[in-house]
C-alpha cells in the first residue's frame, strides 16, 4: 500500500475509523508514517496526536482499544479508512463514536421497519392497526399467517409473475418479522444465528 504522506505539510493523513461489523463511523484521527507502521505491528489503532505532539494508540490509559481488522487507502492515497473492532466506547467523553450515536447495528429500512412492528406491539389496543391486531390474536395467528405468505411464495415463484413473486415475498418477510419480535428476538438474532453458522 503506497501512502502519500507528503500531501500535508505536517506529513499527517486523515484516518477514518470505522466499527467493521456495524459499518458505523467511529471517530477521525491523524496518522503520519510512523503511526501507520506501529498500527500495522501492534494490531492496535495508534495515531499522531497534534495536542500531546506523540504518538498516542488508543486506549492506552482508558483500556479502550481499536483492533485493527484492516486499512484500505483512497484513491488519492492521501486518507485512510481503518476498520476495527472497539474495545469499549471510543470517545473520551464516554459514547460509543465521537458524534454521541450509539454504535448498534442496523439493516437499513428493515431495521425502520422492525421499529415500526415494535410500536405497534406496545399499543396493542389501536383498532387502526393490522400488526397490532396479529400481536392481539397471539402467536398462533401470526405463525399461521407466515405459513400462509411462505405458501404463496412458493406458489408464485413457480410462476412467472415477477411482481406477484415480489410482492408475496415481501408479505413473507414482513410476517417473519412479526412473527420473530412475537416470539421476543429481532432480525440481529438471526444474523448472529447464520453468523455462528458460518464460522
Amino acid at each position: 500500500m503506497k501512502i502519500d504522506f507528503t500531501k500535508s505539510p505536517d506529513g499527517l493523513i486523515p484516518a477514518i475509523i470505522q466499527d467493521a461489523s456495524t459499518k458505523n463511523v467511529l471517530m477521525l484521527g491523524y496518522m503520519d508514517q510512523e503511526a501507520f507502521d506501529t498500527t500495522q505491528k501492534t494490531q492496535k489503532v495508534t495515531f499522531f496526536s497534534r495536542s500531546k505532539q506523540r504518538l498516542w494508540t488508543k486506549g492506552e490509559e482508558s483500556g479502550n482499544f481499536l483492533e485493527l481488522v484492516d486499512i484500505k487507502n483512497d484513491c488519492d492515497s492521501d486518507t485512510l479508512l481503518v476498520s476495527v473492532n472497539p474495545v469499549g466506547p471510543t470517545c473520551h467523553k464516554g459514547t460509543d463514536t465521537c458524534w454521541a450515536e450509539e454504535n448498534t447495528q442496523t439493516y437499513g429500512f428493515l431495521s425502520t421497519l422492525e421499529q415500526i412492528i415494535t410500536s405497534r406491539k406496545n399499543d396493542q389496543e389501536n383498532p387502526d392497526s393490522y400488526v397490532a391486531s396479529l400481536f392481539r390474536k397471539g402467536i398462533n395467528k401470526i405463525a399461521q399467517k407466515v405459513g400462509e405468505e411462505a405458501v404463496e411464495t412458493v406458489i408464485e415463484a413457480k410462476d412467472n409473475d415477477e411482481e406477484l413473486f415480489l410482492n408475496e415475498s415481501a408479505d413473507l418477510l414482513f410476517h417473519y418479522l412479526i412473527l420473530l419480535q412475537a416470539k421476543g428476538y429481532t432480525l440481529e438474532d438471526i444474523v448472529q444465528t447464520l453468523q455462528k453458522r458460518h464460522k
